[in-house]
């Protein structure tokens, strides 16, 4: 199936991917892990929630750590749209695609419209969040990585064509994909709003689950320093893949699992996109610098392991096809 051709009119204008609300078990240990070792900042804290920024990030939070008793899990996803009449343009695109709206109130956001995409992943869009001081010349508050923002999100999908369409609708544009040479079916794609390679991905496999939330570093000797700082303060078993080099996207990579299984990558040194009429780039899902320009190949478990959305029912890959999984 061919990718999309992008939607450069939709009829709401979605800005950026922007926070992600994590279930974790003890506030504290995953304080611990957030704060303490990779370097986040707090923003906000109360009995029930730790609400976290990076660096550069002059809203409220990216990371919303909310205590339940359903750890391991993502309670919603959040993109920041252009204006407030988005938020009405966007409430009357997702009805007419069939999916539930409501109007929801969200600490430190204006108003928030939550819903779902075709798999039932949990969406909210804003245009209003608390704005903060500016943080990312206060140098003496650089620890662990020095995350300075966050930079997407990607998602095992059961069927990465139809989900590539429902975004495309929206006006995400497809930057990179792989594809199954057999069935011409999408295995996994790359698609941006912001103008780097991309902000939502989707890769073939038992879904929706949110398979990783990133973080962008300027250095990729700030992911070297982090595997030191894990190493030693009782994290190495917490240390899943890389570091290595993307084919796809070309970034400088880590991913590494928190307490409660959320896993989160360290991504740096991607490229620009831009402009409109930008070509995706294809790749086929058995060549093996794909995956990993150089490095070693991703473990079974980056193929296998994902969190769950609250309360959405997952089903099986309908693609039956296999990457280069290491042994």
């Amino acid at each position: 199936m061919p990718v999309p051709a992008p939607n450069l009119y939709p009829d709401f204008n979605t800005i950026r991917l922007s926070h992600v609300c994590l279930n974790v078990k003890d506030l504290a240990v995953s304080r611990k892990f957030y704060v303490d070792m990779f370097g986040l900042q707090v923003t906000n804290e109360t009995d029930s929630h730790i609400y976290l920024r990076a660096l550069e990030e002059r809203g409220h939070h990216s990371i919303v750590l909310q205590a339940s008793d359903a750890p391991g899990t993502v309670e919603v996803m959040g993109f920041k749209l252009f204006d407030e009449t988005d938020l009405d343009r966007a409430n009357k695109w997702f009805q007419t695609k069939g999916r539930p709206t409501k109007w929801i109130e969200r600490p430190h956001q204006g108003r928030t419209l939550l819903t779902s995409d075709n798999n039932g992943v949990p969406l909210e869009f804003y245009h209003k969040m608390d704005r903060l001081p500016t943080i990312h010349q206060q140098y003496a508050r650089y620890h662990g990585v020095r995350p300075l923002r966050i930079d997407h999100f990607n998602c095992f999908s059961p069927n990465v064509d139809d989900s590539v369409t429902f975004y495309s609708e929206m006006g995400f544009r497809v930057t990179e994909y792989t594809e199954d040479e057999e069935s011409k079916r999408l295995w996994a794609a790359w698609l941006h709003r912001k103008g780097g390679v991309h902000d939502m991905a989707f890769t073939n496999g038992t879904g929706p689950r949110l398979h990783h939330v990133a973080f962008w570093v300027a250095n990729p000797l700030h992911i070297i320093d982090l595997l030191d700082v894990m190493s030693t303060t009782g994290y190495v078993e917490n240390i899943e893949r890389g570091p290595g080099r993307h084919g796809i996207s070309n970034a400088f990579f880590l991913y590494i699992l928190d307490p409660d299984g959320h896993r989160i990558e360290i991504y740096s040194s991607d490229y620009q996109t831009v402009d409109p009429d930008h070509e995706p780039l294809k790749w086929d899902l058995k060549d093996p610098q794909r995956q990993t320009l150089w490095g070693a190949p991703a473990p079974r478990s980056w193929f296998e392991h994902g969190t769950q959305f609250t309360d959405v029912a997952v089903k099986e890959a309908e693609l039956n096809a296999t990457p280069i999984i290491a042994p």
